[in-house]
């Protein structure tokens, strides 16, 4: 099976310059784990549960403290047309459970470790 077949559709992402509560709230109101993070319309990281977790465990003030501060900017992301045990592979060698889905040089969705994890349960 292929990314594009499986992962789930829509831009979830948020801007460099976002607060964690922000990021948090948006998280929250998507119902998803992770957001891509641009900067002039370009991803340079990506945000994650555990990345708000630990921010708030450093004790830095949410409302003020940036996505891209505690973004990971080192980021894998998953293409069209690649094989889903592929991308599952290179996620649990990453200790990742999300990646941005780009169609060329844009963000066009975000594919789960859930939704790798459906694939096999249901088919």
């Amino acid at each position: 099976m292929r990314v594009e077949e499986v992962f789930r559709q829509g831009t979830l992402t948020c801007d460099a310059t976002d607060s964690i509560k922000e990021v948090a709230e948006k998280m929250t109101a998507d119902h998803v784990g992770a957001l891509a993070v641009l900067e002039d319309d370009r991803i340079t990281g990506i945000i994650s549960e555990r990345d708000v977790v630990r921010a708030i465990s450093q004790d830095v003030n949410p409302r003020t403290t940036t996505a891209t501060t505690f973004a990971t900017h080192q980021i894998e992301t998953a293409k069209f047309g690649e094989e889903t045990r592929d991308v599952a592979r290179r996620m649990l060698d990453a200790g990742v459970r999300h990646l941005p889905v780009m169609q060329g040089r844009m963000v066009v969705g975000v594919i789960s470790m859930r939704d790798l994890l459906a694939i096999e349960t249901w088919l």
